[in-house]
């Protein structure tokens, strides 16, 4: 059943349930804004299409999935492939992919084949989610240390040995706001968790740059001209058929990963909050949100294991805490965009650290 209809049947929807849920929105909104610019710069995009996919993503799939408290949006899960493809196929490829791959979510989810990515061997998703790992940590050094690597191939050891080579070549005041900001990412939840940590090094880092002025230090502004204020017009990607058949591989393995990465989102949400959800039912709501965030400037989206548990801690209990992170990310990107031009890149690239260790789940290989 579609979440939001058992939620109100449930009468979850009660004024007396309405504010914490709200609340829980807007936490995860917080925890959201650095993590979807920073995704979406991984994934050779602009940082305001991460929070385009956020907003879309975020709606669509809480309104027509089967999860009750799972946040949707752009992951770290899909960098890698999402890379690749935007490297070889540019962003529009990139886009009509992740359209093409919400039909294949959708068709799945309405032939009911949700159940069988259940059988994949946990070993499998282990090792595969470590792998995605060491490469985000690997690409993230560029910006980490300031670097200016060679030119290199596209297979990931002649990026690292660029990378190495470029290394006595970093930038110390970059390389110096990194550091902070992974050490806040890493200290501050022992101290506060009613501030999400990601935020607090993003403002840290970027008033620090601010004050200082650094020489040499990348910043969103300078790399990416800022973000521009207001939603994007709606966009009509040019489909052919040509195209499709050239993205239909890319489209099959964003597909799979969305559906792998969303059913084990709302197999922790079931755990952590006590629901059950229907797998079926969350691949439509997958595979909407994806269709539609094309034609608003984002890419593909799946759910986020971490933002939904940090939306069950918050106290969400319906869908309406994933409208209302999206609702934050909206107001953001219309009022506040000026503000994130001054965001050190070394800043997104110390969360994105913290994001790779996270996936890397190193304790399943001790």
């Amino acid at each position: 059943m579609i979440a939001a209809l058992e939620s109100w049947r449930a009468g979850l929807f009660h004024r007396s349930h309405l504010m914490r849920n709200i609340g829980a929105g807007l936490v995860v909104g917080v925890v959201a804004l650095p993590l979807a610019m920073a995704f979406a710069i991984a994934s050779g995009a602009r940082p305001e299409q991460g929070i385009y996919t956020g907003i879309v993503a975020g709606v669509l799939a809480a309104l027509f999935g089967s999860s009750r408290v799972s946040i949707s949006g752009p992951t770290g899960a899909f960098i890698v492939i999402l890379a690749g493809i935007t490297a070889q196929y540019g962003i529009e490829g990139l886009q009509i992919a992740s359209l093409m791959a919400g039909l294949i979510l959708l068709a799945m989810g309405l032939v009911k084949l949700g159940g069988i990515i259940r059988f994949i061997p946990t070993p499998v998703i282990t090792g595969f989610t470590a792998g995605i790992a060491v490469i985000i940590f690997v690409g993230q050094w560029k910006d980490f240390f300031g670097l200016t690597p060679a030119a290199s191939g596209q297979h990931f050891h002649e990026k690292l040995m660029a990378l190495i080579e470029a290394m006595p070549g970093l930038d110390l005041p970059t390389t110096l706001l990194a550091l902070g900001a992974l050490a806040i990412v890493v200290i501050a939840p022992r101290l506060t968790r009613r501030i999400p940590s990601p935020l607090i090094a993003m403002l840290a880092v970027t008033l620090a740059h601010a004050y200082w002025q650094f020489d040499g230090v990348a910043t969103i502004g300078s790399a990416f001209g800022g973000i521009p204020a207001g939603l994007p017009e709606l966009h009509l990607p040019q489909v052919t058929f040509a195209r499709v058949l050239e993205l239909l591989g890319p489209a099959f393995t964003i597909a799979m990963l969305g559906a792998i990465e969303s059913l084990l989102c709302a197999v922790v949400a079931d755990g952590m909050g006590g629901t059950r959800d229907n797998p079926n039912q969350e691949l439509v709501g997958q595979g909407i949100a994806n269709i539609a965030t094309p034609f608003f400037g984002g890419f593909a989206s799946t759910g986020a294991i971490a933002r939904t548990a940090t939306n069950i801690r918050s106290g969400a209990k319906t869908p309406v805490a994933g409208i209302m992170h999206a609702i934050f990310l909206l107001l953001f990107i219309l009022f506040a965009t000026r503000l994130m031009a001054f965001v050190p890149m070394a800043a997104l690239a110390a969360i994105l650290f913290m994001v790779a260790w996270g996936m890397s789940e190193y304790e399943r290989f001790i």
